[in-house]
């Protein structure tokens, strides 16, 4: 099987790879700027940052103190995590399956099926303070949230740091605008599938350069970029009533059944599968694509798909539970 085709497809990005790693590692960075004669400080970016990853990992965001965004979106599950949904703090059952968040700074839509999303400061409030169904159930505890954070002492230096120009106010837009800094940093892009696109031949096995020659004939064309998603809403499959997706935000018959292309970055780790996780496996997934793969390029595919597993990303210790000490003094 020649490869051509798909090579241009899938190095057709590969021009734009080393612009956006280096802005999204300066990003991740932060930066610390050195004082004449004094130790290195963190800048109000990276202060943002750091203020978000703890709040990331912190129960305190929400009502009973049981529940963190990484309870959802844990890291060796390429931040997300491999139940089908996940039930919030009155036990209410989640509606739909948790998306990673490998690069997710880079998306322009953030949900299963609402188009008008497109911040990671208004998605935060979705988990935060949304009703249909209750997540962490903080609609009108911007008060409490304010009281809780504030009794911590280096949360109360971290939003200093952050936040100069409000004079540290601790608020839950700067909760918000904190963990999308810190969402930000996130960045994937050392997987096999990464170094195979900028050139490496040899990065990735015979069987898995098959399946992407497959992919970029069959699956790239919403499963596109840097990030294997074009951030846009598809049917597959018929529509459920129990979920209507994209209509439901819409009201458009239309729209019914559709759903936003999930990224596939670390998507080997990430099962189960689709807005609903009704696929428990890769094979499950791709069959439910109605495409005649036969078993031999069925495997090749997954092959493929697994070469997309950035395992620094999901050891990158930057990343993880922050039990060190705070960072500003």
């Amino acid at each position: 099987m020649k490869l051509c085709g798909a090579m241009a497809l899938l190095l057709g990005v590969t021009m734009l790879v080393s612009g956006v790693v280096a802005s999204a590692r300066q990003s991740a960075a932060g930066g610390a700027a050195v004082e004449a004669g004094g130790p290195a400080v963190l800048s109000a970016d990276a202060a943002m940052a750091a203020l978000g990853r703890r709040l990331f990992y912190d129960g305190d965001l929400s009502i009973d103190g049981s529940m963190s965004c990484a309870t959802c979106h844990g890291q060796r599950h390429g931040f997300a995590e491999s139940n089908r949904s996940h039930p919030g703090v009155t036990d209410e059952p989640g509606r739909r399956n948790v998306q990673g968040l490998a690069n997710v700074g880079r998306r322009h839509s953030l949900t299963w099926g609402d188009a008008t999303i497109r911040t990671l400061e208004a998605q935060a409030l979705v988990p935060l303070q949304g009703e249909n169904p209750v997540e962490m159930g903080m609609k009108g505890q911007d008060a409490e949230l304010a009281r809780r954070l504030g009794a911590n002492a280096c949360y109360v230096r971290l939003f200093e740091a952050a936040f100069p120009d409000a004079d540290g106010r601790i608020d839950l837009a700067g909760v918000t605008r904190a963990l999308g800094a810190f969402q930000r940093t996130l960045v994937s892009d050392d997987a096999p599938a990464d170094h195979f696109m900028r050139g490496d031949e040899g990065a990735i096995s015979a069987e898995a350069r098959i399946g992407a020659a497959l992919f970029g004939q069959h699956c790239a064309a919403c499963h596109a970029g840097l990030d294997y998603t074009d951030d846009r809403f598809h049917h597959v499959g018929a529509p459920d009533p129990r979920d209507r997706g994209l209509g439901e935000a819409t009201g458009q018959a239309r729209d019914d059944g559709r759903f936003r292309t999930p990224s596939l970055r670390n998507v080997a780790v990430s099962a189960p599968y689709f807005h609903d996780g009704g696929s428990p496996t890769l094979a499950d997934a791709v069959r439910r694509h109605d495409m005649a793969f036969s078993e031999v390029e069925e495997a090749a595919l997954i092959a493929w798909l697994t070469a997309m597993t950035d395992q620094s990303f999901l050891e990158n210790p930057r990343f993880a539970y922050p039990d060190e000490p705070c960072e500003v003094e």
